[in-house]
């Protein structure tokens, strides 16, 4: 990945980054007192570095990505950015690793939606909104460091 980072054109989603980051995860850590980490992705067309909050939602060592959007008609851009460069950083609390993330489909799918919606209650309520559109749910693998 690169090393710079474009910052994100939402100054919410800007001003949680640099907070998270600059304390670990002690404060930006949260959205509505659930738990976020950090996405550092490179985007699908610029290449840029790109780093965006989503809800923390852990099943073993996986970690789930769901790309709600809050509902909206439209994925958000990190998923553009995920599905070109699968293999991406997740910051959770201190800790930065390396992952590589997988979408998921159909009886996998519906077995992740039910971890998803145990750890974030207003999944249910983004799928109804989205009407028509397929929220997309991405694993987050842990990527063997090579020796």
């Amino acid at each position: 990945m690169p090393d710079s980072c474009q910052p994100s054109p939402s100054k919410r989603v800007r001003d949680q980054v640099t907070l998270y980051e600059a304390t670990d995860g002690r404060q930006g850590g949260t959205l509505e007192g659930r738990p976020v980490v950090i996405l550092t992705t490179t985007g699908a067309k610029t290449g840029n570095v790109r780093k965006n909050p989503v809800m923390r939602i852990k099943d073993g060592d996986v970690y789930v990505a769901v790309a709600s959007n809050a509902g909206a008609q439209h994925d958000p851009a990190w998923y553009a950015n995920v599905k070109a460069h699968p293999v991406i950083s997740l910051q959770d609390g201190a800790i930065v690793r390396r992952v590589r993330a997988r979408e998921v489909f159909g009886e996998e799918k519906s077995r992740w939606w039910l971890v998803a919606e145990r750890d974030w209650p207003h999944f249910p309520e983004y799928r109804a909104k989205a009407a028509g559109r397929d929220i997309p749910v991405l694993l987050l693998e842990p990527v063997e460091e090579e020796r």
